[in-house]
């Protein structure tokens, strides 16, 4: 889940100072509009500690008309509030309609805080966090919007942010002997964090995680971020007010998730000569690493999805020029067969588990159940929705078996997609690739965006993370899966000896 947060973003300067008049505005005139409006916005800023959430903060309060907007910051409970029940304090202070709450910590410290000392157990956690998934579809169902940010530092970033911060005498006061502590006890904390953001991270709230290691870039993310999620908020229950139908829940945090694909850079690209070189270097050790994971018995499943015309069936020849044939199969997952239909959807795809020491590729795979089959109404909200948890589970039981696991989205723009369309079509033997069906799925192209978003967001975990590769040049992505798939059969490989 955190490994899209740790590969380090930055912004520039100039770039950072272009665009924040902008945003500065339009929070602004955002927030007159709030105003009038009747509902609220919480917005809950966690994360690891020394992740700059006091600095974005104090960014926002500087961004927006401080008379409607309250930040409120938790610590431990007061005598007052212990004598009543723990979210006492927090209903006391919510926001009225037409405001702003930002609120550092919030009902999610505690359990967080309580798991990694050892204060309560993995069942009251779950308990814990049941409540806290009540409380927040009450004030949802209510008409609040709930904007939840994590802002995420991988250990050694962490480290050195505290170092920096102890160096400087006028900031030496901001690191305290708990920082330290909990700098020791980062993974406990990580992994404890994992599971509550995903058992939390709903339809109605989703989580956004945030590269904390630059303050411009996170700020300006959570800033964009919290503008956009209001913004559609506000013209979803106008429309729904215009129509005099109740647009549900599901529907509107669905157009309000975090578009993770438009953060993609696709204009990243490699020259002929670089990429022949880099992938004749990538295919030769691969080929070394996949020998050694077949003599130590240790198999590998990949996952490839992406858009039509993406780039799949490119990468996947290209990664399988590299393995003995002997050792792997390749998977094209298409509409199910009426005995697959009969069965759990997750069946056809048990059957196709590689036997020690093997490769199975998946050209498309489970995913169609929250992609395809939620997008077309092939499966039914209730049904997609319980496939999250479904496929994360599904994907552990196989990484706990040992089993070398990595999911590939190949994402590229519209424009590109349009361009490979018109180009198989010129191709003879490329032209069955292009059918009435692909143009008409371009026409869904903001649903499908969506349920990518939310795909990737519910199913990305530490031991299962997507790897998001920018497609619109080939060689780029080509190499970018080559050289992924070798980096973690290296490092699996030389945890098992």
């Amino acid at each position: 889940m955190f490994e899209i947060a740790e590969l380090g973003h930055t912004v520039k300067k100039s770039v950072y100072n272009s665009q924040i008049p902008e945003l500065r505005t339009e929070l602004l005139l955002i927030q007159e509009k709030l105003k009038h409006s009747d509902f609220s916005v919480i917005i809950l800023i966690s994360g690891v500690d020394g992740g700059g959430k006091g600095d974005v903060i104090n960014l926002l309060n500087e961004w927006m008309d401080p008379r409607f907007i309250r930040t409120v910051a938790f610590g431990k409970p007061s005598d007052e509030e212990n004598e009543r029940p723990k979210f006492w304090r927090y209903w006391r202070t919510l926001p009225a309609k037409g405001l702003v709450g930002v609120y550092v910590g919030s009902w999610y410290s505690d359990p967080i805080s309580q798991r990694v000392y050892g204060d309560i157990d993995v069942n009251r956690l779950h308990l814990d966090l049941m409540h806290i998934r009540q409380l927040e579809q009450e004030l949802i169902d209510d008409g609040t919007l709930i904007i939840k940010c994590w802002l995420h530092l991988k250990k050694s970033a962490q480290k050195k942010r505290l170092q920096l911060l102890e160096k400087n005498s006028e900031t030496r006061w901001k690191v305290t002997d708990r920082d330290k502590k909990h700098l020791s006890m980062y993974d406990d904390f990580v992994k404890v964090a994992e599971n509550v953001l995903t058992e939390t991270s709903t339809g109605d709230s989703p989580w956004l995680i945030v590269d904390g290691s630059d303050l411009r870039y996170s700020s300006l993310t959570v800033g964009k971020h919290i503008l956009s999620r209001i913004e559609q908020h506000m013209q979803l229950r106008e429309i729904a007010k215009q129509q005099k139908t109740k647009v549900s829940i599901s529907q509107i945090s669905n157009l309000l998730q975090q578009n993770l694909l438009d953060s993609l850079d696709l204009s990243l690209q490699l020259e002929k000569k670089t990429y022949n070189n880099l992938l004749s270097k990538y295919q030769g050790k691969l080929n070394k690493l996949v020998r050694q994971a077949h003599e130590m018995q240790r198999s590998s499943i990949l996952v490839f999805e992406g858009w039509d015309a993406g780039g799949k069936g490119g990468a996947i020849r290209r990664l399988t020029h590299a393995i003995d044939a002997r050792n792997y199969q390749v998977i094209s997952v298409a509409a199910p067969t009426d005995e697959e239909r009969l069965h759990h959807y997750l069946w056809r795809f048990w059957r196709h588990i590689p036997r020690a020491g093997q490769v199975t590729i998946y050209d498309r795979s489970w995913y169609g159940r929250v992609l395809v089959e939620r997008v077309e109404g092939f499966a039914s909200e209730n049904q997609w929705k319980h496939a999250y948890s479904e496929i994360v589970n599904f994907e552990e039981a196989l990484s706990d078996h040992g089993m070398v696991m990595l999911k590939f989205w190949l994402h590229i723009d519209k424009d590109e997609q349009l361009r490979r369309f018109k180009e198989r079509e010129k191709i003879s033997y490329k032209k069955h690739k292009i059918t009435d069906e692909d143009y008409r799925n371009r026409e869904k192209w903001n649903e499908y965006n969506i349920a990518v978003n939310e795909m990737v967001t519910r199913t990305s975990t530490q031991k299962n993370p997507w790897i998001m590769v920018e497609g619109n040049d080939k060689k780029y992505a080509r190499v970018k899966i080559i050289r992924a798939y070798c980096e973690r059969l290296e490092k699996c490989l030389d945890e098992k000896n």
